[in-house]
């Protein structure tokens, strides 16, 4: 709960290196994917094999696609249970 508490404040927040690393590289795709610069892509590869980078990667669009979607469709979140 403290992690997600802390998220946006991923770089003091209670994450090992490699989870910083990895919320940095999501932060960046999502926000600017044509300016991930070699420091970033360094700091993945200190912390993640190429196989990781790419699933992180892809979880990160694949995120980033429901989001449009659902906002696009001006989709409410629903509860558990709820709407069945």
């Amino acid at each position: 709960m403290e992690q997600l508490e802390n998220i946006l404040e991923y770089e003091s927040g209670p994450f090992s290196e490699p989870e910083r690393a990895a919320l940095a590289w999501a932060d960046r795709v999502n926000s600017d994917s044509n300016n991930v610069d070699d420091a970033l892509v360094a700091r993945m590869r200190s912390s993640w094999d190429e196989g990781q980078i790419v699933e992180i990667t892809m979880v990160v669009g694949v995120f980033n696609y429901f989001n449009r979607f659902n906002n696009a469709l001006r989709m409410e979140p629903t509860q558990p249970g709820e709407g069945l």
